[in-house]
């Protein structure tokens, strides 16, 4: 069960209308690393968390998302409200009007036109939100590590957020915003390492013969050695006749087919086959200026009118 408490989680202060401000916020309201999709994400994962540990931390954060995408909705609609009421109410001269709310090169009349202002459910390309922006899986060990990867996208999008406005107020709600996702990130961590083994995800193990193996397959100049590829646990492959078959094959692919299923297979075969030796005249060609015709020029006449 949810209640609303009618108090912001932060309190916004917005110092004037910036359309164009209010347009880039939405990529935090319904874009792949908002707050809805946050919120979205780790309330499904609780739903099917059967730890009360991780149930309980996951409704927390998700609940607290939905906080986050009021502060932002609230940001964006106060950030619209002036441009919003003059568009509403006329009391410009057309030019102006669509002056103030295309200002900069933004999109924001997107928003004024069709949502009248308002917090729409888009990104700041005006692209809907999707429900495929929740990538849980439903394996414990995986959905965290997501998490901390979205957390700390959603992060740096604020950091971006926050080097476009001066405005003190809409900075500093920002501000608190991103530190949260700093906190968010920590309490993840914290429950992924609270499982013991987490790696690798899931439960079958992976094949020990290519378990520690670094196939370098892009080479020159560039090639690097770390701790990614280089000492006691890794076997670094470089030679490419050993980055090809490396399950002792031949390396080609084949399929055993039912006596019904290869006869189909031949005739289908034997009717789409290519003639190596025709030459045929193709459109392309009949369409292009004799420079560009090739050696055909010169052994093809054009159609007559």
């Amino acid at each position: 069960m949810f209640a609303h408490n009618k108090r912001l989680q932060y309190t916004v202060r917005v110092s004037e209308s910036n359309p164009g401000l209010a347009n880039l916020l939405l990529e935090q309201f319904g874009g792949s690393q908002g707050e809805l999709a946050a919120a979205c994400r780790y309330f499904t994962q609780a739903m099917g968390e059967d730890d009360p540990g991780r149930k309980d931390m996951l409704l927390d954060i998700a609940t607290e998302e939905l906080s986050h995408l009021e502060v932002i909705g609230t940001i964006v609609g106060m950030l619209n409200k002036g441009a919003k009421g003059k568009l509403a109410e006329g009391v410009d001269s057309e030019a102006d009007t669509y002056r103030s709310i295309t200002g900069a090169g933004n999109d924001s009349h997107l928003t004024q036109v069709l949502y009248g202002g308002g917090p729409a459910l888009v990104n700041s390309a005006g692209v809907p939100w999707s429900a495929a922006y929740v990538d849980s899986i439903g394996e414990p060990t995986a959905d965290l590590r997501s998490n901390i990867a979205a957390e700390a996208r959603a992060k740096i999008i604020y950091e971006r957020l926050m080097n476009c406005t001066d405005d003190p107020g809409v900075k500093e709600a920002l501000g608190f915003l991103m530190t949260r996702e700093i906190a968010h990130q920590k309490s993840f961590e914290k429950a992924l390492y609270s499982i013991t083994p987490n790696f690798p995800p899931g439960k079958t193990p992976g094949d020990p013969a290519f378990t520690n193996v670094y196939f370098n397959m892009s080479q020159g100049d560039g090639d690097m050695r770390g701790s990614w590829n280089n000492g006691d646990q890794w076997n670094f492959v470089s030679n490419p006749k050993e980055q090809s078959a490396v399950d002792g094959g031949d390396g080609q692919a084949s399929v055993v087919l039912k006596k019904a299923e290869s006869a189909a297979v031949e005739a289908a075969a034997l009717r789409s086959a290519s003639d190596p030796q025709a030459d045929p005249t193709t459109g392309a060609e009949l369409g292009a200026a004799p420079q560009d015709a090739g050696p055909t020029a010169t052994r093809r006449k054009a159609p007559k009118p």
